[in-house]
């Protein structure tokens, strides 16, 4: 007790003298925006309309962090600063006004180094967004505008990172907090305090962090993305200081965020990630100078990419990630995803963190994939971890993957043991991607694979009202896309807005019916409304065997639809 005091002791005089130090008169180096903000989010909040614990709570003149508990995962959210860049996206002087509102309030309850918005990844968040938007809340005259207060609070946050980056979780936290703390250097004193001290620690962070097949722990496509793009702005900021470190890992990172891309530039959305800030992975890719080249060989970060003509399809063929990067994993194992052009037509659900906690839980479920589901059960477990988060356990031990190409065919076949212990039944998935990328063959195959499967197989399938083991095969569609299912179940028409018509198929061993589903992605304020086709069925044997196809109709010329989203296209 006496060593925490006298560690609270010590911070509270190093706060005090930071206090006392020079802050600068303005910006010495403005940053331009990111562009991450949404209007639609903006006109929300000028609306005083806010989304706390997945219900929209009307703020009726209250500060944004009295509209619930200051603790909950939502409350701590609002100390990263989303909202600035929210308001900032929509613009105009009411905007305007409100930041100032906000910041204003915040600097006075929160800006002494108490509260909850004091941890380093949270900091880093934050110092981003008032280094990206410090220009606009500097435009025109507001009367609640106080550009000394913030860049006495820009200049009292950087100095504390710069004591407390190392408490972030090593890998790519750290690595997002020196960057931050880069960016505020430039952006208060025209260029970084100790960039020979700073770039070392960087390239050190950059090794760890980015594997040799310039992987990340967490498996989220989007989060290579981001870490890549902090890299590139890092080594912008620190010029020849740079270490040889730092740039063979956003080498390694950009040869293999190439191979997590659809043929329509998103990223694939698995674990937590989305798309990608609209221009993000581009200018992240532009930044590394790494030279295109072939896609490597095999999985890429757990993942297998078929490519052909003008379609992608991705596949996740590893196990979920596990330990402390676990709390944002799905239980996504064998689903896929398929991109026709510049349109997305197969995809999952989504995560749904920023649509508060059930659209969270619900997204992470295997029920939430276009993969196969046995009785309804995730392929991986929620638990409990600290703090209130939600690791993703008791998913499968054993994730098998092969891929092959043969007379131009990719191929890839995956198999996964997460219903084994309790029905006894492994999933094998084979998925090729044929006729110019006009043919996505598959099968999904239940087998036991010896007897004590068997056993297992005869017990689960004894258990219930009705013989066998339930299974669907879930075939999510995107907003975009349009279905209709033939009067005989055999078939369902996906029609995209730019005129292709898609065919699912399937051989009869299932029910084929069109279902309801969501789509979830923050750059969408609410979840949009969508479709999935669902294949349905039970294992009677130890071995079931469905198989399917999606071919694409007609002659496959593009339209004048196919080269651009239309404003208002579900990104």
């Amino acid at each position: 007790m006496g060593r925490l005091q006298r560690g609270w002791g010590i911070e509270r005089l190093r706060w005090h003298a930071d206090a006392r130090a020079p802050v600068p008169e303005a910006l010495a180096r403005p940053a331009p925006p990111d562009g991450r903000g949404l209007a639609s989010r903006g006109r929300e909040l000028l609306a005083e309309r806010h989304l706390r614990g997945g219900q929209i709570v009307a703020a009726q003149g209250r500060m944004i962090w009295t509209l619930g508990p200051e603790t909950d995962p939502d409350g701590i959210a609002l100390h990263r600063f989303g909202w600035l860049e929210d308001l900032a996206a929509l613009g105009g002087p009411a905007a305007r006004d409100l930041a100032w509102n906000w910041l204003r309030d915040w600097i006075a309850r929160y800006g002494q180094g108490r509260g909850p918005g004091w941890a380093p990844d949270i900091v880093a968040a934050r110092l981003s967004c008032l280094v990206a938007q410090a220009g606009w809340l500097s435009e025109g005259a507001s009367p609640r505008a106080d550009m000394p207060a913030l860049l006495r609070s820009m200049t009292l946050q950087s100095r504390w990172l710069a004591r407390h980056w190392r408490r972030a979780e090593a890998g790519p936290d750290q690595i997002l907090c020196l960057v931050a703390l880069l960016r505020a250097e430039t952006a208060l004193h025209g260029a970084p305090r100790q960039p020979a001290r700073c770039a070392p620690m960087l390239g050190q962070a950059a090794a760890r962090a980015i594997g040799p097949d310039g992987a990340i722990a967490s498996r989220n496509p989007e989060a290579l993305s981001e870490l890549l793009g902090g890299l590139v702005e890092a080594a912008a900021l620190l010029g020849s200081a740079t270490t040889p470190a730092q740039r063979e890992a956003m080498a390694r990172a950009a040869r293999l965020l190439r191979a997590l891309r659809h043929a329509d530039g998103g990223l694939a959305r698995f674990h937590g990630g989305g798309r990608g800030t609209e221009g993000q992975p581009e200018r992240a890719l532009l930044g590394a100078d790494v030279a295109p080249g072939p896609p490597p060989a095999g999985l890429c970060m757990g993942f297998a990419r078929l490519a052909a003509g003008r379609s992608t399809v991705i596949l996740d063929a590893a196990p979920p990630p596990s330990g402390p990067r676990a709390w944002a994993a799905h239980a996504s194992t064998l689903a896929f995803e398929m991109t026709s052009g510049r349109r997305p037509l197969i995809v999952g659900c989504g995560a749904g963190a920023h649509h508060g906690p059930d659209w969270r839980r619900a997204g992470r479920a295997t029920l939430s994939h276009s993969t196969l589901c046995l009785e309804g059960l995730s392929s991986a477990r929620l638990g409990r971890g600290p703090e209130g988060t939600e690791p993703l356990t008791e998913g499968p031990r054993e994730v098998l993957a092969h891929m092959t190409r043969a007379d131009g065919v990719p191929r890839i076949e995956a198999s996964h043991d997460a219903w084994r212990a309790g029905f006894g039944l492994t999933h094998d998935r084979r998925l090729g991607l044929g006729r110019g990328g006009q043919a996505l063959v598959g099968e999904d195959l239940l087998t036991t694979l010896g007897p004590a499967d068997e056993r297992a197989f005869d017990a689960a399938s004894r258990a219930g009202p009705d013989p066998g083991v339930a299974f669907t095969i879930r075939f999510h569609l995107h907003p975009d896309a349009e279905c209709e299912l033939d009067p005989k179940g055999r078939q369902a028409r996906l029609r995209l807005r730019s005129g292709e018509l898609w065919v699912l198929s399937h051989d009869g061993g299932a029910r084929l019916a069109l279902a309801p589903s969501v789509y979830l992605e923050k750059s969408q304020p609410r979840p949009v409304p969508t479709q999935q086709v669902v294949l349905s069925g039970r294992a009677m044997a130890y071995a079931t065997l469905v198989r399917w196809s999606l071919l694409r109709s007609g002659d496959a010329v593009p339209t004048l639809r196919d080269l651009w989203r239309a404003k208002g296209d579900p990104a």
